[in-house]
């Protein structure tokens, strides 16, 4: 706590809008809208609203926490407090796995910088000279990192302003440069829904819509650094969201209604560019747009990053309180406020995914999953919070939301899905990653005052056997599976244990703190 104490508290509503805004709206906005027409045709703007109302809901759940519970680092320390050290070293290990997901950044920037620096990306991969740049890109995001908080706030906030200005003066030239007129029901290209509703879903993961949509969590992470998180937090996390699903709906309006009619010869699959907006732009003579977009395709992933890095270094903070990494990585900088020497561990983490990847959808294919799973503990956590209060006759804290009973299995159960629809060739390398957290677990010192390890396995049973059973679903689904078990009934069977699977998680949750875990979460509390 005396290192908790150290955290500026310098953020208000709109440096920490800004912050969830900046981390969702980074590489995905000049990938998202062609891969996403690629699978679902003009009904990936079904796919957009549905992953926008879906986010939210889960939100709602990651709102109520960093309300009740603000903590720098909170998704990190949330499972523990609730589920026992099984389910939060588990969780912990996804955190610091995720921190790939600011190498994927990182590796978009190096992608579209090639148009200006040749030789740094080939073959889908970051070339020597590449990784060599890629690096001092990682050090200079760090740098910047180093210092304050309110630095920090103040860098986002202008990087967030270029990165709404750039998406919209896009739209407008996009448009103002002449449409095809009845291109989302156009029968020769296969009308609304060419490739069939369930596309939509498909279009989810596969076209990097739930990638493009993930970050808006980034608020709460901040929540021990907000001047008034119960107030602040909440409004910052939905108007995140909102403003990124309005720009990522008029990109996906502008993309389908401007890309000429001769580049859907073969419909909308056969729709490719390697980079689609910039591109698109030198098609219908906008040089000037081309010339803004390559140079936005740094700004707005280094913006991304850049919050990337910040996130990164709370992640690890917390991991450190949660005795999942040594605690001298939890020591904060009395002047800067700033976790430096997390920073300096995250950014050789980053360079390590850089190594092996090097390319933004082979690590972006893996890391959302990773996030995800971080939402369905949280889901657990609420409820189980909530379920130990009512059984101790506690009262209530200050920020709870309505409606919450059935919003948190509701979210436990989108999270799942959505890794489920992320795909087989996906699950497979994310899942047995994260299952990793278990032979972690009992290798890690017990401390004196531990639970005992039998009754610690017990509470977070529920995480390892759920990850085991998506696992298999994934392998018999149809997403990329052996389709033994046909659409739609593979996601209605996921639903299903999803929804058993938390109900027992809850319990064990309440069991769990009714074992003497709760005065861990007193002692946050006051």
């Amino acid at each position: 706590m005396s290192q908790e104490h150290r955290l500026k508290r310098d953020l208000g509503f709109w440096g920490l809008t800004s912050i969830g805004f900046s981390n969702i709206l980074g590489s995905g906005w000049l990938f998202a809208a062609m891969f996403a027409a690629q699978t679902a045709g003009p009904a990936a703007l079904l796919s957009w609203v549905a992953a926008g109302a879906l986010c939210a809901l889960v939100a709602l759940v990651m709102v109520e926490l960093g309300a009740t519970r603000p903590e720098g680092g909170g998704t990190a320390r949330w499972p523990l407090y609730a589920s026992g050290r099984l389910v939060g070293t588990m969780i912990g290990w996804s955190v610091l796995l995720s921190v790939g997901g600011t190498a994927a950044e990182i590796s978009a920037i190096m992608q579209y910088a090639a148009h200006y620096v040749p030789g740094i990306f080939r073959g889908g991969s970051l070339t020597w000279p590449g990784l060599a740049l890629a690096g001092g890109l990682s050090v200079l995001l760090t740098a910047l990192n180093w210092f304050a908080v309110r630095m920090f706030a103040r860098l986002n906030n202008l990087v967030s302003l270029l990165k709404v200005i750039i998406p919209l003066v896009t739209v407008v030239a996009l448009f103002l440069s002449g449409t095809h007129a009845g291109r989302l029901t156009d029968a020769a290209h296969g009308g609304f829904a060419p490739y069939g509703y369930a596309a939509c879903l498909t279009a989810l993961a596969g076209g990097g819509i739930v990638y493009s949509v993930n970050g808006f969590q980034a608020p709460l992470d901040f929540s021990g650094e907000a001047r008034t998180p119960r107030r602040t937090v909440p409004a910052a996390v939905l108007t995140g969201i909102g403003l990124a699903v309005v720009v990522y709906l008029l990109l996906q309006l502008a993309f389908l209604f401007t890309v000429p009619d001769g580049n859907l010869a073969h419909g909308w699959r056969g729709v490719s560019f390697d980079s689609p907006f910039g591109q698109l732009a030198l098609l219908l003579n906008l040089q000037w747009l081309a010339t803004l977009l390559y140079a936005d395709a740094v700004i707005s992933p280094g913006g991304s990053a850049y919050v990337g890095v910040a996130i990164d270094a709370r992640h690890t903070y917390a991991l450190a309180k949660n005795g999942l990494l040594p605690r001298f990585f939890m020591r904060i900088n009395p002047r800067s406020g700033a976790a430096r020497r997390a920073l300096v561990l995250n950014l050789g983490v980053i360079v390590v995914f850089l190594l092996p990847f090097g390319g933004w959808q082979s690590i972006v294919s893996v890391m959302g999953d990773m996030y995800l799973l971080i939402y369905a503990a949280s889901a657990v956590a609420v409820a189980a919070f909530r379920a130990h209060d009512r059984e101790r006759g506690a009262e209530p804290p200050d920020g709870r939301l309505p409606g919450m009973r059935w919003i948190a299995p509701v979210s436990f159960a989108v999270a799942s899905e959505f890794v489920f629809w992320s795909g087989w060739h996906s699950l497979r390398l994310a899942l047995p990653l994260v299952l990793f957290g278990l032979p972690l677990f009992l290798m890690l010192r017990r401390a004196a005052d531990a639970l005992p390890r039998r009754l610690e396995l017990r509470h977070g049973a529920w995480l390892v056997c759920h990850l085991a059973a998506l696992t298999l679903l994934s392998w018999l689904g149809s997403f990329g599976g052996t389709d033994t078990l046909r659409a739609p009934y593979d996601s209605v069977t996921v639903a299903v244990v999803s929804v058993a699977v938390f109900a027992w998680a809850v319990r064990s949750g309440t069991d769990h703190l009714r074992t003497g875990a709760d005065r861990v979460a007193d002692g946050l509390n006051g």
